[in-house]
Protein backbone atom coordinates (compact mmCIF):
# COMPACT_ATOMS: atom_id res chain seq x y z
CA UNK A 1 0.00 0.00 0.00
CA UNK A 2 1.70 2.86 -1.08
CA UNK A 3 -0.12 5.74 0.67
CA UNK A 4 -0.88 4.55 4.51
CA UNK A 5 1.72 2.55 6.81
CA UNK A 6 0.57 -1.56 6.46
CA UNK A 7 1.06 -2.73 10.38
CA UNK A 8 3.38 -5.88 11.42
CA UNK A 9 1.92 -8.90 11.49
CA UNK A 10 2.53 -9.05 15.21
CA UNK A 11 0.54 -5.93 15.91
CA UNK A 12 -2.77 -7.30 14.89
CA UNK A 13 -5.42 -8.35 17.02
CA UNK A 14 -5.31 -12.16 17.33
CA UNK A 15 -8.43 -12.58 15.24
CA UNK A 16 -7.28 -10.52 12.20
CA UNK A 17 -3.30 -12.80 12.30
CA UNK A 18 -5.15 -15.96 12.03
CA UNK A 19 -7.72 -14.80 8.92
CA UNK A 20 -4.38 -13.97 7.65
CA UNK A 21 -2.58 -17.04 8.27
CA UNK A 22 -6.00 -18.83 6.98
CA UNK A 23 -5.28 -16.97 3.69
CA UNK A 24 -1.74 -17.32 2.83
CA UNK A 25 -2.26 -21.36 3.94
CA UNK A 26 -5.32 -21.49 1.65
CA UNK A 27 -3.42 -19.33 -1.44
CA UNK A 28 0.24 -19.82 -0.50
CA UNK A 29 0.43 -16.07 -0.06
CA UNK A 30 -1.07 -12.96 1.90
CA UNK A 31 -2.71 -10.97 -0.71
CA UNK A 32 -1.97 -7.17 -0.30
CA UNK A 33 -5.34 -6.47 0.60
CA UNK A 34 -5.55 -8.21 3.59
CA UNK A 35 -2.21 -6.11 4.34
CA UNK A 36 -3.75 -2.88 3.72
CA UNK A 37 -7.51 -3.63 5.64
CA UNK A 38 -5.10 -4.38 8.27
CA UNK A 39 -4.37 -0.40 8.85
CA UNK A 40 -7.88 -0.05 10.73
CA UNK A 41 -8.64 -3.59 12.49
CA UNK A 42 -12.43 -3.11 12.81
CA UNK A 43 -12.64 -1.73 8.66
CA UNK A 44 -10.64 -4.96 7.98
CA UNK A 45 -13.30 -7.12 10.38
CA UNK A 46 -15.99 -5.45 8.27
CA UNK A 47 -15.02 -5.65 4.54
CA UNK A 48 -13.86 -9.17 5.09
CA UNK A 49 -16.95 -10.17 7.58
CA UNK A 50 -19.37 -8.78 4.21
CA UNK A 51 -16.69 -10.26 1.39
CA UNK A 52 -16.71 -14.08 3.04
CA UNK A 53 -21.07 -13.38 2.86
CA UNK A 54 -21.06 -12.48 -0.21
CA UNK A 55 -19.09 -15.69 -1.21
CA UNK A 56 -20.38 -18.30 1.03
CA UNK A 57 -23.87 -17.61 1.02
CA UNK A 58 -25.05 -17.00 -2.36
CA UNK A 59 -27.26 -18.36 -5.15
CA UNK A 60 -24.69 -16.87 -7.18
CA UNK A 61 -21.89 -19.12 -8.83
CA UNK A 62 -18.36 -18.44 -7.69
CA UNK A 63 -17.28 -17.90 -11.46
CA UNK A 64 -20.19 -15.45 -11.49
CA UNK A 65 -19.26 -13.49 -8.55
CA UNK A 66 -15.77 -12.87 -10.11
CA UNK A 67 -17.19 -12.17 -13.24
CA UNK A 68 -18.82 -9.22 -11.35
CA UNK A 69 -15.83 -8.03 -10.06
CA UNK A 70 -13.68 -7.95 -12.48
CA UNK A 71 -16.38 -5.98 -15.01
CA UNK A 72 -16.62 -3.25 -12.17
CA UNK A 73 -12.77 -3.21 -11.01
CA UNK A 74 -11.94 -2.73 -15.19
CA UNK A 75 -14.75 0.36 -15.40
CA UNK A 76 -13.34 1.65 -12.34
CA UNK A 77 -9.83 1.26 -13.24
CA UNK A 78 -8.72 -0.80 -10.10
CA UNK A 79 -5.45 -2.25 -10.81
CA UNK A 80 -5.49 -4.07 -7.95
CA UNK A 81 -8.78 -5.98 -7.99
CA UNK A 82 -8.68 -6.45 -11.83
CA UNK A 83 -5.38 -8.59 -11.44
CA UNK A 84 -6.71 -10.08 -8.28
CA UNK A 85 -9.77 -11.01 -9.25
CA UNK A 86 -9.34 -11.74 -12.77
CA UNK A 87 -6.69 -14.24 -12.14
CA UNK A 88 -9.77 -15.78 -9.36
CA UNK A 89 -11.82 -15.82 -12.31
CA UNK A 90 -9.15 -17.28 -14.75
CA UNK A 91 -9.65 -20.23 -12.02
CA UNK A 92 -13.33 -20.32 -11.41
CA UNK A 93 -14.27 -20.41 -15.05
CA UNK A 94 -11.58 -22.35 -16.57
CA UNK A 95 -11.46 -19.55 -19.20
CA UNK A 96 -7.91 -17.99 -19.40
CA UNK A 97 -8.86 -15.08 -21.85
CA UNK A 98 -12.16 -14.31 -20.06
CA UNK A 99 -10.78 -12.28 -17.12
CA UNK A 100 -8.88 -10.08 -19.73
CA UNK A 101 -12.11 -9.38 -21.70
CA UNK A 102 -14.21 -8.20 -19.24
CA UNK A 103 -11.61 -5.75 -17.71
CA UNK A 104 -11.47 -3.97 -20.95
CA UNK A 105 -14.93 -4.48 -22.42
CA UNK A 106 -17.35 -6.86 -21.47
CA UNK A 107 -19.72 -6.06 -24.54
CA UNK A 108 -17.10 -8.01 -26.63
CA UNK A 109 -16.25 -10.82 -24.72
CA UNK A 110 -18.12 -14.23 -25.31
CA UNK A 111 -20.73 -14.56 -23.22
CA UNK A 112 -24.15 -16.00 -23.04
CA UNK A 113 -27.26 -13.36 -23.37
CA UNK A 114 -28.05 -14.05 -18.93
CA UNK A 115 -23.85 -13.13 -18.52
CA UNK A 116 -24.05 -10.38 -20.66
CA UNK A 117 -26.78 -8.70 -18.93
CA UNK A 118 -26.05 -9.60 -15.66
CA UNK A 119 -22.53 -7.51 -16.55
CA UNK A 120 -24.67 -4.08 -18.44
CA UNK A 121 -26.39 -3.86 -15.15
CA UNK A 122 -23.41 -4.25 -13.40
CA UNK A 123 -21.58 -1.39 -15.31
CA UNK A 124 -25.06 0.59 -15.02
CA UNK A 125 -25.30 0.46 -11.62
CA UNK A 126 -21.24 1.33 -11.38
CA UNK A 127 -21.67 4.15 -13.73
CA UNK A 128 -25.10 5.36 -13.32
CA UNK A 129 -26.42 4.52 -10.13
CA UNK A 130 -29.24 7.12 -9.43
CA UNK A 131 -30.55 5.96 -13.47
CA UNK A 132 -30.94 2.18 -12.59
CA UNK A 133 -34.29 1.13 -11.82
CA UNK A 134 -37.02 -1.74 -11.34
CA UNK A 135 -36.32 -2.02 -15.29
CA UNK A 136 -32.71 -3.72 -14.41
CA UNK A 137 -34.16 -5.85 -11.81
CA UNK A 138 -36.82 -6.98 -14.99
CA UNK A 139 -33.84 -7.46 -17.38
CA UNK A 140 -32.51 -9.44 -14.73
CA UNK A 141 -35.19 -11.66 -14.18
CA UNK A 142 -36.22 -11.67 -17.93
CA UNK A 143 -32.88 -13.69 -18.29
CA UNK A 144 -33.73 -16.38 -15.61
CA UNK A 145 -31.68 -14.70 -12.64
CA UNK A 146 -34.15 -15.41 -9.60
CA UNK A 147 -34.70 -12.78 -6.93
CA UNK A 148 -32.26 -14.38 -4.65
CA UNK A 149 -29.30 -13.84 -7.46
CA UNK A 150 -30.57 -10.51 -8.45
CA UNK A 151 -30.01 -9.85 -4.52
CA UNK A 152 -26.58 -10.83 -4.72
CA UNK A 153 -25.65 -9.15 -8.12
CA UNK A 154 -26.32 -5.89 -6.89
CA UNK A 155 -24.53 -6.81 -3.18
CA UNK A 156 -21.51 -8.30 -5.16
CA UNK A 157 -21.34 -5.02 -7.54
CA UNK A 158 -21.94 -2.42 -4.25
CA UNK A 159 -19.08 -4.09 -2.59
CA UNK A 160 -16.56 -3.55 -5.19
CA UNK A 161 -17.24 -0.45 -5.71
CA UNK A 162 -16.61 0.44 -2.65
CA UNK A 163 -13.83 -2.01 -2.78
CA UNK A 164 -12.05 -0.48 -6.22
CA UNK A 165 -12.14 3.39 -4.35
CA UNK A 166 -10.22 2.11 -1.71
CA UNK A 167 -7.91 0.15 -3.33
CA UNK A 168 -6.81 2.91 -5.79
CA UNK A 169 -7.61 5.64 -3.00
CA UNK A 170 -4.45 3.36 -1.08
CA UNK A 171 -2.64 2.63 -3.97
CA UNK A 172 -3.07 -1.14 -3.14
CA UNK A 173 -1.09 -3.14 -5.61
CA UNK A 174 -1.55 -6.79 -6.79
CA UNK A 175 0.61 -9.13 -5.61
CA UNK A 176 2.76 -11.05 -8.26
CA UNK A 177 1.29 -13.93 -7.56
CA UNK A 178 -2.00 -12.74 -9.20
CA UNK A 179 -0.42 -11.84 -12.55
CA UNK A 180 0.38 -16.02 -13.50
CA UNK A 181 -2.41 -17.76 -11.74
CA UNK A 182 -4.55 -19.24 -14.23
CA UNK A 183 -2.88 -18.89 -17.15
CA UNK A 184 -2.03 -21.98 -18.90
CA UNK A 185 1.63 -20.75 -19.96
CA UNK A 186 3.76 -18.56 -17.49
CA UNK A 187 6.98 -18.69 -19.37
CA UNK A 188 6.39 -15.53 -21.12
CA UNK A 189 7.74 -17.21 -24.51
CA UNK A 190 3.71 -17.79 -25.75
CA UNK A 191 4.64 -21.86 -26.17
Amino acid sequence: MGRFPVPDREELPDDIRERIDEERERAGFTPNVMSAFAYKPSHFRAFFSYHDALIEDTALEREEIEMLVVTVSGVNDCLYCVVAHGALLRIYADAPKLADQLATNHRTADLPEQHRTMLDVAVELTESPGEVDGEAIERLRSVGFSTEEIWDIASVVAVFNLSNRMATFADMRPNDEFYTLGRTDTSGDGE
